[in-house]
Order: C-alpha cells, then sequence, then structure tokens
C-alpha cells in the first residue's frame, strides 16, 4: 500500500488569519504551509509520517504540493528515507489544480498500481484513532470483495452537517451515499467524512474518468476529494470504519485548538495513530 498526502492548497484562511492577528503570537506562521506548521513536537504531516512508519502500512508516501512551497517540503523531506514529494506546478489558489487531479498527478507521476492510503494534508485524528486497525479491516473488505474501498466517519453535531460531507449507510457500514454538507432536515446522518480513505488499486482508474467528466466543471467541483468519494460510491463499494474525531487546521482557531491538544494532551506521542 502506499500512502499519498495532499498538501497543494494555499491556507489561505488561515494565512489570512495569522497576517491579521494584532497580538503578533503568530507572525512565525506566516508563509507556512499548513501541513508543515509546528503541531505539538514537529511539524502537522510529520505526524503522519511518523504513524504511518511505525505501523508499517506503506511502503512509500508521496506527498502533493504547489510550487509556492516545493521547497520547503522538499527540505523537510530530507529528513526521511520513505517520503517523495511532487508538485503541482501552480503558485496561487487561483490557479490551482484541485485534490482529485492532484491525487491523479501522485498516481501517474509514481506510477502507482497499488492500494493507496488518500491523506488531507491540514487532518490529524485523536489519540483512539490506529492506522493498523483501518488497514486490518481494509484487508478485512479486500478479502471479500477486491473492488472494495474504505473511509472514516465520525458523528458530527447537528448543527454542523452543512460543514462536511455526511455518509448514509446501512446495517453493515456500507455507504449508500454522501450527502455534501445537507441541512440537518435533509438527512437523518450525522456521519460525518474526513479526507481520509483507502482507495483499492482497481477504483485509481476511474480517477480518469470522473476527472474527464468534470473536465469542464468549475474548480469547486473537483477540488475538494469528497466529491471523488461521493461519485466512487455509485461505481464501488464503499465501507466506513468509525472514529471519534479529528482535528482540521482550517483558521487560526483551530490550529490553536490542535497545537494546544498536542502540547498539553497528548498522553503517548510514540504510539500515536499507530
Amino acid at each position: 500500500m502506499k500512502a499519498v498526502i495532499l498538501a497543494a492548497g494555499y491556507g489561505t484562511r488561515l494565512q489570512r488569519d495569522v497576517l491579521s492577528d494584532s497580538s503578533g503570537r503568530f507572525a512565525h506562521l506566516a508563509g507556512t504551509a499548513k501541513p508543515l506548521l509546528p503541531v505539538g513536537r514537529c511539524a502537522l504531516i510529520s505526524h503522519w509520517v511518523h504513524a504511518l512508519t511505525a505501523a508499517g502500512c506503506v511502503d512509500c508516501i508521496y506527498v502533493v504540493t504547489n510550487a509556492l512551497y516545493h521547497a520547503a517540503f522538499e527540505e523537510w523531506a530530507s529528513h526521511f528515507t520513505n517520503v517523495k514529494i511532487v508538485s503541482d506546478q501552480t503558485r496561487s489558489n487561483d490557479g490551482r489544480l484541485g485534490a482529485v487531479a492532484c491525487l491523479q498527478l501522485a498516481v501517474k507521476h509514481f506510477n502507482i498500481e497499488d492500494h493507496v492510503l488518500v491523506i488531507g494534508g491540514d487532518t490529524l485524528f485523536k489519540e483512539d484513532f490506529s492506522l493498523s486497525k483501518v488497514k486490518e479491516r481494509f484487508t478485512d473488505l479486500q478479502a471479500k470483495c477486491e473492488d472494495s474501498c474504505l473511509v472514516l466517519s465520525y458523528q458530527c453535531k447537528e448543527e454542523e452537517t452543512h460543514k462536511y460531507g455526511i455518509l448514509e449507510v446501512d446495517r453493515d457500514l456500507h455507504v449508500l451515499c454522501m450527502k455534501e454538507k445537507p441541512l440537518p432536515a435533509e438527512t437523518k446522518s450525522r456521519r460525518a467524512c474526513p479526507c481520509f480513505y483507502v482507495l483499492s488499486k482497481r477504483s485509481l482508474p476511474l480517477l480518469d474518468t470522473f476527472l474527464e467528466e468534470k473536465k469542464e466543471s468549475p474548480i469547486d467541483e473537483k477540488d475538494a476529494p469528497g466529491n471523488f468519494v461521493s461519485w466512487l460510491i455509485l461505481r464501488k463499494p464503499v465501507y466506513i470504519y468509525e472514529i471519534s474525531g479529528r482535528f482540521d487546521v482550517g483558521n487560526l482557531p483551530s490550529y490553536i485548538e490542535c497545537d494546544l491538544y498536542f502540547r498539553e494532551r497528548l498522553q503517548d506521542a510514540g504510539s500515536y495513530m499507530v
């Protein structure tokens, strides 16, 4: 299995917050890509590399970034032997390729013909999350059907459904559909779906199909990776693995909350997410 970490975003909300913060406490974060932000003892993305390496669930980690942050990611990656970087060659948020095209870029650039663990570069999970258990669940699904894919879900609050892709599942935890940012009245489900997917190698050719279908569509339809998952659900069996929650670093308050947790509340850094 391979891991692809999507890290080509420009963090416009966070950078806007940092620049407008009058305290000056976060000035050192200006111009830093979200995955490279210091979270506790290391960069946010380093938590993933440490956990993926310790769990032994992937044999290589590929990171997709942009031209603006490419040099910073190459410098960061030089401290690891199992990380490779590719740039999408864009230099601004307006010119971005979108997350699905970045995933396709990684698959083609690195000739990936294996199952792929797709991870959002601005996301971390709560301490009870286990990569080893996720891999075990995926292996069980593959034994029954080699087309099977796996996504995560956690219970969000009723008033938060409009922020997330919400999964509707049957009693076997097979996903029936994903509703994108629905109002609470539009679904009984409260299963939010973070950017963490285990895509079977048999599903990877569908990236080309999806992007070909969407080539004339606005960037928003190709940007959020959940749009591909929502489309994939109708074509391949997709199941869920339940987790307790996540940290999603989108703005300065969410960064502060995440950093504080890892500085003061993380119980066992060595086994985190393993």
